[in-house]
């Protein structure tokens, strides 16, 4: 064991004497819990303690001799993703630190046993809270909007000021875990993928992710750029603004696909439509400034979306202009993609458009968008 661990050390970019020969030996197993203390802590993985289940295998609730709360993320047996994913995301999330990712503790390997042990997180995922009209109704603009700049801060992290540039390839409400205060922290790096150096993109046979998220490029080309996890969180602000997921068949043919019906209600100046109605009040001003800041990052051409930096700083300021958005990458039926999508691909020093934000059902005129132009209102005085 002692051996093996060693040697999972030095895979993982852990705390190993490979990392720094003058490391004490006693520091390198800091990393590592013994599979009997994570058996005890979550009652031998009963069903009780189960959190949920993901592509990478079941998530338990533990409680640790010291009092401590974590969450066990166990490696499924006959999961897909095995040993290569699994320390892809270990060595990842030892390199990286932010208060907006997952913090994760250490890991455990013992003979088929592979597991991740991170911070625990009460509230669970976005998509626990979001998705259930029952508790959604709890989640109001202020913590959605608080939601939206955290995970747009991990990203920006991630992207621009971790050690390594990371694209994290499933960025969905799921993956998209809440703190007590309802702060978002980005989780499973199962997939994720580092740019070394200078590099801004690959082609790769490899697509990984989750339908209705992936960027046309990448789902289409293997295209991965940073701008592949722009498009998908586009995707998830529109999820947090409307509290529905982004296809839901039963909903109908104009109103299943979401981006096509934010794309629709956008044309008409009806943006208003989308806001998730189990808001009682809500910043239409910031309701407004979401939606088109979802349709820019989902644009069929690359280059036409924002980078994390830029969205950012729009996000950040209290007056500002915004793009006028076209057509974004829209997945029809069957998976296929309803735009264009080599030229989305090949088109990328397309410049963005010049049109700036004009409220809707106002005035033509264009405008300079101000997020505290509009106060609070009731959702439900205009429906």
């Amino acid at each position: 064991m002692k051996r093996l661990v060693s040697s999972c050390c030095m895979r993982c970019g852990g705390r190993a004497a490979a990392a720094d020969e003058h490391e004490s030996e006693s520091e390198s197993w800091e990393l590592f819990f013994k599979l009997q203390t994570l058996q005890v802590a979550t009652n031998f993985f009963s069903d009780s303690n189960k959190l949920g289940h993901g592509g990478f295998g079941p998530v338990y609730k533990g409680l640790l001799p010291n009092g401590q709360e974590v969450a066990i993320k166990k490696l499924s047996l006959t999961s897909r993703q095995g040993l290569r994913e699994f320390t892809n995301e270990v060595k990842l999330l030892l390199k990286i630190q932010h208060k907006n990712l997952v913090m994760l503790l250490g890991c455990c390997i013992e003979g088929p046993e592979k597991m991740l042990v991170y911070e625990y997180l009460p509230k669970k995922s976005l998509d626990y809270i979001l998705f259930n009209k029952g508790k959604s109704r709890a989640l109001h603009w202020t913590q959605r909007f608080q939601i939206i700049v955290g995970v747009i801060r991990g990203l920006l992290y991630l992207h621009e000021e971790a050690p390594v540039r990371i694209i994290h390839r499933d960025i969905k409400a799921s993956n998209i875990l809440l703190d007590e205060s309802l702060n978002p922290k980005i989780s499973d790096f199962g997939l994720a993928r580092l740019f070394p150096g200078d590099d801004t993109h690959l082609n790769t046979l490899r697509i990984s992710g989750t339908h209705g998220y992936m960027a046309p490029e990448y789902a289409m080309h293997g295209y991965l750029s940073v701008k592949a996890d722009v498009f998908s969180f586009g995707v998830l602000v529109l999820e947090i603004v409307s509290g529905r997921k982004v296809s839901e068949r039963q909903l109908g043919a104009e109103k299943s696909d979401l981006l096509s019906y934010t794309w629709s209600l956008f044309q008409t100046g009806k943006q208003l439509e989308l806001v998730d109605e189990n808001l009682e009040t809500c910043n239409i001003s910031e309701a407004l400034m979401c939606i088109q800041l979802g349709l820019l990052c989902c644009q069929a051409i690359v280059a036409d979306r924002p980078d994390m930096n830029a969205l950012h700083l729009m996000i950040s300021k209290d007056s500002f202009t915004l793009p006028h958005p076209g057509k974004p990458g829209l997945q029809g039926r069957g998976g296929r993609w309803t735009t264009n999508t080599s030229s989305a691909l090949t088109n990328t020093n397309a410049s963005t458009s010049a049109t700036y934000y004009t409220k809707p059902s106002i005035t033509s005129s264009i405008e300079e968008y101000s997020r505290n132009s509009i106060s609070f209102s009731s959702m439900n005085d205009g429906r």
